[in-house]
């Protein structure tokens, strides 16, 4: 990949609003718990704690933002991350959000917020 990536106006839009969807809490939680394996919509409610209807409603933003997509089983739809490339995306965010700063980057943060 290039250091310098061309996008048209039209790309850079439909990229700021994925990342703002992904932007919510309740939202990072959903696309979250459907990296691992296909949910629905009641298993999703009751794991976080929120309405159907409400989960529900965030499901179809994801989805036609291109995040998450769905599969009908019988009467029930499960959810999953679009493609390998969000899951790469949310996976490398929660590595780096989970790993511990080495000493050099507090350092660093130290003297960003000095100046």
């Amino acid at each position: 990949m290039s250091a310098e990536i061309e996008l048209s106006d039209d790309q850079v839009v439909e990229l700021a609003e994925m990342f703002r969807l992904m932007g919510d809490p309740s939202r990072l939680k959903i696309i979250a718990a459907c990296l691992g394996a296909p949910m629905c919509v009641s298993d999703i409610a009751a794991k976080y704690g929120m309405s159907q209807p409400l989960v529900s409603h965030h499901l179809r933003l994801l989805r036609a933002a291109r995040v998450l997509r769905s599969e009908r089983r019988g009467k029930q739809i499960f959810y999953e991350a679009a493609d390998h490339h969000v899951k790469r995306v949310i996976g490398n965010m929660v590595e780096h959000v989970c790993e511990q700063p080495s000493p050099e980057s507090a350092d660093v943060d130290d003297a960003t917020r000095q100046e």
